[in-house]
């Protein structure tokens, strides 16, 4: 994007500090404690309910180990945390499918069919 206006970037600011909260399995309330603001503050960036001073957005992005900019880069729409969950999904439901397929061949008693081996 050439230009942004300041409701886009007071939007991705929200939503990257969103997803980098969740990806560091913060609650709103624990940020806000890390990071010396009120938990208000952080629910308001989240939703776009306020522009935050340098102040705060530095006690933030060292709260979240990050530089200041990456709160303002552009990032997937999926994030980081919500990937680990899908990936922790396709897991549990590719061992589940095999230990179910094993045990129906297991059941026609075919000699090397196990799928786990």
């Amino acid at each position: 994007m050439v230009g942004m206006n300041g409701l886009e970037i007071q939007r991705r600011l929200g939503r990257n500090l969103r997803c980098l909260r969740k990806e560091r399995h913060l609650t709103q309330f624990q940020l806000a404690e890390k990071a010396g603001v009120s938990e208000e503050t952080i629910k308001n960036i989240e939703l776009c309910r306020c522009w935050v001073s340098e102040k705060p957005l530095a006690q933030l992005s060292q709260s979240l180990a990050v530089d200041v900019c990456q709160l303002f880069l552009p990032v997937d729409e999926l994030s980081g945390y919500e990937n680990a969950i899908a990936m922790q999904i396709r897991q549990g439901i590719t061992q589940s499918l095999k230990l179910y397929l094993d045990t129906i061949l297991q059941d026609f008693s075919l000699p090397g069919s196990s799928l786990s081996s």
